[in-house]
């Protein structure tokens, strides 16, 4: 089984992100911002971590940056985000502009991870 790591500070879309992944087959951890996100990336095993851009403390940037400074650089990120433009050409392998459709994260989460 697929493990995802999903980090947002807006506890309602944390919570349907897991919702909808779980109901798809994948194992998830949640985090309610980076700095917690990236502690549960550095003590565990993902294959692929979903983060919120805009979070107080430490923002999805920082924490793609952290993943890419790693000994596993090459796990899989995807940003979301209101402002998705800002992010092109960074350190995520795919940026969902807010607000999304079930169906594109599902393709997006299929595109960088095989099924569970």
């Amino acid at each position: 089984m697929r493990t995802i790591l999903v980090i947002d500070d807006d506890k309602p879309v944390l919570e349907t992100v897991r919702e909808i992944l779980a109901k798809f087959g994948y194992k998830v951890e949640t985090a309610a911002d980076g700095k917690e996100g990236i502690q549960k990336f550095d003590a565990g095993d993902f294959d692929l971590v979903i983060t919120d851009i805009r979070m107080p403390g430490i923002n999805g940037t920082g924490v793609a940056q952290h993943i890419r400074n790693s000994d596993r650089h090459f796990t899989p990120v995807i940003g979301i985000s209101g402002t998705p433009w800002l992010l092109q050409g960074t350190d995520f392998d795919a940026v969902l502009p807010k607000p999304f459709q079930i169906k594109t994260l599902i393709e997006s989460v299929k595109k960088l991870v095989t099924t569970p």
